[in-house]
């Protein structure tokens, strides 16, 4: 971290945010009702009582954070942000018939590189906007997706699903690894974007692809996630293939270690939870997904008792439909307390963390970013509590995950830069966006009407 400046008013910041009610979420839980938070050169350089920042730090710019809560952006731990274009498309059917006979057929059609362009544009703005700055995603077409979060300063991880059939940008995983290698060596550098390497689900890939998948994270070190045991037709489908559980059966190929993001992990036995807590992976928790689709209840309480890394995500919004990760937290800390008729369960602090700190440990970026530290990148929120559902404060935590919203979102930055002030985008332009979506959502349902009347027709 370099040092900032000293001159005779003290050290110089680029920016102090002062006088706003900082939740740190570090070690410590830190609060700090009348804090200040210094910047420079997109590190965090100072966080405390207003009084002692100022005291130490002078900055060209200051923000007034009377009446703001300044708090680590949120980390989204799974998702698949170009399907914004698939919001509300195919709702209320099962996981298997949705995916089969919907998903994979509506992208064949129409994931192309425009589209994923445009469903990126959509997914960052709406993530920005409801105080997300970190996300793990896992789709195609992954160079069109990087240049959109490039231009937008978010912080991400991108994948590019490996698939044992023929999708979008992938006629076969091998062109899809070798694409990975090359957008690895593309982005190598790159001061927020990382690209990891995914493999979709044990029920779509071969274990060579598996085997190959994780050789090549494991030889950049670099971040691997799978979707795992989402549903109990998933888990009865490998016990039946294999003789395993798809937890054990990925054990067995090599890929539960360090490193590796579990996305679901709905259904798990008790060895499974202790074999994913013994090989030190983690999950990515998909609660709302989970209930629309009627997957299950992932044992997330269970999982952090032992030790198991756990970040919250929202999935894809064709299976949420939103990426708002304020409202991730309130259902997940609700359907955890319903489910095991406990109301002490998965607290609300326990959740935050989940959504910021523990995200970036699970991602591997908790030295980097995850709460309001000195030596961290400077990833932060500012939300208005100036509004009734705001008032009284008791408990901040409970505030946060229970009362305030995505739309209470007013500023963003990421590694030190503005992305949205005052509810203002900067670095997304909105334009015609969304009349650009609703055309697109024209086409898509033009082409479904043909393909049912196809249907229609061949069973006359």
């Amino acid at each position: 971290m370099k040092k900032p400046e000293t001159t005779a008013a003290g050290m110089q910041a680029d920016l102090i945010i002062h006088d706003a009610f900082v939740v740190t979420m570090d070690p410590e839980y830190r609060l700090f009702p009348s804090g200040a938070v210094a910047v420079a050169g997109g590190y965090i350089v100072a966080v405390g009582e207003t009084s002692e920042v100022l005291g130490r730090y002078s900055a060209a710019r200051m923000i007034d954070g009377r009446k703001k809560l300044v708090m680590p952006g949120l980390v989204n731990a799974h998702t698949h942000s170009p399907m914004t274009i698939f919001r509300g498309y195919a709702d209320d059917i099962p996981l298997k018939q949705w995916l089969y006979d919907h998903i994979f057929p509506v992208e064949s059609a129409f994931v192309h590189p425009a589209n994923v362009r445009l469903g990126t544009r959509l997914a960052v703005s709406e993530m920005i906007r409801s105080g997300t700055t970190t996300f793990n995603d896992m789709y195609y077409h992954v160079n069109e997706m990087a240049e959109v979060v490039d231009q937008s300063g978010m912080r991400a991880i991108l994948t590019e699903s490996l698939i044992d059939f023929p999708a979008p940008n992938s006629p076969t995983p091998d062109h899809s690894l070798r694409f990975t290698e090359e957008m690895i060596s593309q982005y190598r550098h790159h001061p927020l974007i990382t690209i990891g390497v995914s493999v979709h689900s044990a029920y779509s890939a071969a274990p060579a692809v598996y085997r190959k998948a994780r050789e090549l994270a494991g030889a950049g070190n670099l971040p691997f996630s799978t979707h795992l045991a989402e549903t109990r037709w998933e888990f009865d489908l490998i016990m039946e293939k294999y003789g395993v559980t798809p937890t054990r059966y990925l054990d067995d190929l090599g890929i539960l270690d360090k490193g590796t993001v579990l996305a679901h992990a709905v259904h798990l036995t008790t060895a499974d939870m202790e074999l994913i807590a013994r090989r030190g992976a983690g999950v990515a928790h998909n609660p709302q997904c989970n209930m629309k689709l009627a997957s299950g209840v992932a044992p997330i309480p269970l999982l952090l008792d032992m030790g198991v890394p756990v970040g919250i995500g929202t999935d894809g919004v064709a299976s949420n439909n939103d990426l708002d990760m304020f409202d991730e937290m309130r259902v997940c800390a609700f359907l955890h307390k319903m489910n095991t008729h406990d109301p002490t369960v998965m607290d609300a602090r326990t959740v935050l963390e989940a959504a910021t700190a523990g995200g970036a440990r699970l991602l591997g970026m908790g030295d980097v970013i995850g709460s309001l530290e000195p030596g961290k990148r400077a990833d932060m929120i500012m939300l208005d509590l100036n509004q009734p559902h705001a008032h009284p404060v008791y408990n901040v935590y409970s505030l946060i995950v229970y009362s305030l919203r995505g739309g209470d979102v007013k500023s963003v930055m990421v590694d030190g830069r503005m992305l949205m002030e005052d509810g203002k985008l900067l670095t997304i332009d909105e334009g015609n966006l969304f009349d650009e979506v609703e055309n697109l959502a024209g086409e898509i349902l033009a082409h479904r009407a043909e393909l049912m009347a196809r249907r229609l027709d061949h069973q006359d």
